[in-house]
């Protein structure tokens, strides 16, 4: 090699980061809003009789194998049964039924699956939560990583390996 060749080190590949990518940690089967207002009497109330046989004559295939966010977009006083009827319809058709809007279930299943992961092994690392995502990732799920790997890492960063926020960094 002669003295014009510069050889380009990758300093990001070969430092001791841990990258954490938030997006990896959502569901990934469809999210499918059920919203009780369509099946309201001038959308404001139900109707027993009525709400029953749209359940019944609904087409629950529409749903199949995704997870089900149930909710009512107005604001109308809805008995605890007509979701126990909505379950019951539903249930064999879809994965998992939830309460909430479609945003408020993707947030409950997040929290759900980061609650689950071991946290003590990134004791006394250096942690890169990735910024940058093809899915939407709510802020919740920055917001309890962060939470998560405190106790644990020895510094935390947001962004991408090579350009990065510094959020905290453990006191000697």
């Amino acid at each position: 090699m002669n003295s014009d060749e510069t050889i380009l080190v990758n300093k990001v590949a070969q430092s001791a980061l841990i990258t954490i990518k938030p997006e990896d940690f959502l569901p990934k089967e469809t999210i499918k809003p059920f919203d009780i207002k369509q099946f309201l009497f001038r959308e404001l109330l139900l109707k027993e009789l009525d709400f029953r046989s749209a359940m019944k004559a609904l087409d629950w295939n529409e749903y199949r194998d995704c997870i089900l966010a149930v909710h009512c977009s107005n604001d109308a006083i809805i008995p605890t049964w007509a979701y126990m009827l909505i379950t019951q319809h539903a249930h064999s058709h879809v994965k998992r039924i939830l309460f909430g809007t479609e945003e408020q279930v993707l947030i409950q299943l997040l929290h759900e699956t980061i609650s689950t992961l071991n946290f003590g092994e990134f004791k006394d690392k250096k942690i890169v939560i990735k910024g940058c995502s093809e899915r939407f990732v709510p802020a919740s799920a920055y917001l309890e990583l962060t939470n998560q790997l405190l106790p644990y890492a020895s510094s935390i960063m947001y962004g991408e390996p090579c350009s990065t926020v510094p959020i905290y960094k453990k006191k000697n």
